[in-house]
């Protein structure tokens, strides 16, 4: 089973970079407070680490 991780949307994309937008999207996220579980790869993790500020790791199974 791989290795994932729970992702949180905790901030709006409202005023951000239009780059900050798409990767929500790209992670599955477009609302506040959903969350989504992905696969933990360091695209995955990259895009994460990208915009701290709109999303949160709540958990890593695995």
């Amino acid at each position: 089973m791989p290795k994932t991780i729970v992702v949180k949307q905790i901030g709006s994309p409202i005023r951000r970079p239009e780059i900050q937008r798409k990767t929500l999207i790209g992670l599955g996220l477009n609302k506040m407070h959903r969350t989504r579980e992905l696969e933990d790869t360091p695209s995955v993790r990259g895009m994460v680490n990208s915009i701290p500020h709109l999303v949160e790791i709540i958990e890593e199974r695995g």
